[in-house]
């Protein structure tokens, strides 16, 4: 299991908080993943509301997070289709993107996502097809 995804230069640009996968029973956590983020006015649309491409980018994060959990150190993956249910606006605050891996096969793996805010309301759903490319 390789937290090489847990470093990506986009999560430290747009301020994503990883949290390090746990070690449970010596296992870890892999195909899970948890990230966060503190929205303010900065992520705004011009509707005075969190941008739907952050709360996206925050769910793609969380995904493939999860899914790169799941790869061998010589595996890399490509993430094939993504959608994202927009459930409820969030003007501020912080958010949770929680994913777990759904089914893992050789190739192919579905990876689905909650968004939550810090009252633990739904804010979106997201469910992403992604496939392991051999030779990482």
């Amino acid at each position: 299991m390789s937290e090489r995804f847990s470093e990506a230069p986009i999560s430290r640009l747009v301020g994503f908080e990883v949290q390090p996968s746990d070690i449970a029973d010596g296992e870890p956590d892999a195909g899970q993943a948890i990230v966060n983020i503190n929205c303010g006015p900065q992520h705004h649309n011009p509707m005075g509301r969190v941008h739907g491409g952050l709360v996206s980018a925050l769910a793609d994060a969380a995904m493939g997070i999860a899914f790169g959990r799941t790869l061998l150190s010589s595996e890399d993956f490509s993430t094939i289709e993504m959608k994202v249910n927009f459930i409820r606006p969030i003007r501020e605050g912080r958010l949770s993107a929680k994913a777990v891996v759904i089914q893992r096969g050789l190739r192919i793996g579905f990876v689905e996502c909650q968004i939550t805010d810090k009252r633990g309301k739904l804010v979106a759903t997201a469910s992403s097809t992604c496939t392991v490319l051999a030779g990482g």
